[in-house]
Order: structure tokens, then sequence, then C-alpha cells
């Protein structure tokens, strides 16, 4: 794994941080065989994915936190997925870096890539919808940018200059 990769931390309430349990990380996809089993059991349906730091692609529930998908670690990049059933076995249909409790950069899909590209599954070469994540500077809230705004959502505080 290439060392200068952006590591991302968990920067979400400390209390969820607390409940997880490093032992019960995401399903590893990281062969066909692996993908065909988690599909097997998800389906087509989105699902909470993670890049750990080693590189390897963390599959769990939708409903799950990244941060229990990630037994609590750094990760390389975390958001949702979709799957589809391709010619050549499985492809993306739909992948984001929406994650409020790692807030990764656009920037960290070469790591989406190749934990992909690891597992087999072909990818468009990008995220098919990538989100920027802002601190507030007044309340420390992280926001999900929307529409180019960066006005604290929760207390609306103007963006820095």
């Amino acid at each position: 794994m290439d060392d200068v990769r952006r590591r991302y931390r968990y920067g979400g309430p400390p209390e969820l941080l607390a409940t997880v349990d490093a032992r019960h990380r995401g399903q590893p996809l990281d062969s066909a065989a692996a993908v065909d089993a988690w599909a097997a059991y998800a389906g087509a349906d989105p699902f909470t994915y993670v890049v750990d730091a080693d590189g390897l692609l963390l599959a769990a529930d939708r409903r799950s936190e990244h941060v229990a998908c990630a037994g609590g670690g750094d990760v390389l990049s975390a958001g949702e997925m979709s799957l589809r059933r391709a010619d050549a076995g499985w492809a993306v249909a739909e992948v984001s870096n929406q994650s409020t409790g790692y807030a990764p950069e656009p920037a960290s899909w070469p790591a989406v890539a190749a934990a992909l590209d690891r597992a087999g599954i072909a990818h468009r070469g990008g995220f098919t919808a990538a989100f920027e994540f802002r601190r507030c500077p007044g309340c420390a809230e992280l926001n999900l940018v929307k529409d180019g705004d960066y006005t604290c959502c929760l207390c609306e505080a103007p963006p820095p200059a």
C-alpha cells in the first residue's frame, strides 16, 4: 500500500466509537468469491463500505456505521456503494464518499479504485457522487457541503474567508 495516501481518523461522536468492537469489522471483499457471497447476502441494495488502512475493501449493511465497519480504525476512504451484475462478474453501480464519521475527501478515490481492482469489481474510474465536508470554525460541527453552500447547518455561521 502506498503510504503517502491520506488516512482518515474517525471524527464522529466518541460515544459511538466506544461501542465498536474491533473484532467485528465489515465483510472483506477481496476476491470474486467474497464478492459473490456478499451479493448473495446483500443483493443490489446499497451498503456501507470502508477501505481500511491496509487497502482492503470492507462491506457492511447500509444501516451500519462506517466506524463499526472499520473496526474503529483509520481508513483510506469510506462511503456507500451498490453493485450490479456485469458480463464478467460484478461492477459498481453507485459509489460515494459519503461518510460523516470519517469525512473522506473526493481525492480518496485512488484507494477505492485499488480496493475494487483487488476484489475484481469493475468501476468507472471515479465516485458517482463525490462530497466535500467542512468543520465549522464557530461550533466545530462537521458539515456536508451542498450546492457550494459552506454555511454551517447547526449554527448558521458563514463560511470562513
